[in-house]
């Protein structure tokens, strides 16, 4: 059961980051949106649940380098906002 949770995690997370790519190259959504950057985490968690579970380390790796930046541009666009 615990491998078949595991997997849709996985999966969901590829699907997140996908989806956000997918707008972006479409010119549906900004680089610079909230949303943009909280699709590239909250996938990025997934694919990190999944790689880490099967083993994978440097797509984790990858995974956790890239929820940092996501992360990061989401601090750095709120104290612009906040200015």
């Amino acid at each position: 059961m615990m491998k078949w949770a595991i997997e849709i995690i996985g999966w969901a997370g590829a699907a997140l980051v996908l989806l956000a790519y997918g707008l972006l190259s479409a010119h549906r959504m900004s680089s610079r949106s909230a949303a943009y950057q909280w699709l590239n985490i909250g996938g990025s968690v997934g694919l990190v649940i999944n790689t880490l579970w099967n083993g994978a380390i440097p797509s984790a790796v990858v995974n956790v380098v890239w929820m940092a930046i996501g992360a990061h541009a989401l601090w750095r666009n709120s104290r612009v906002r906040s200015r």
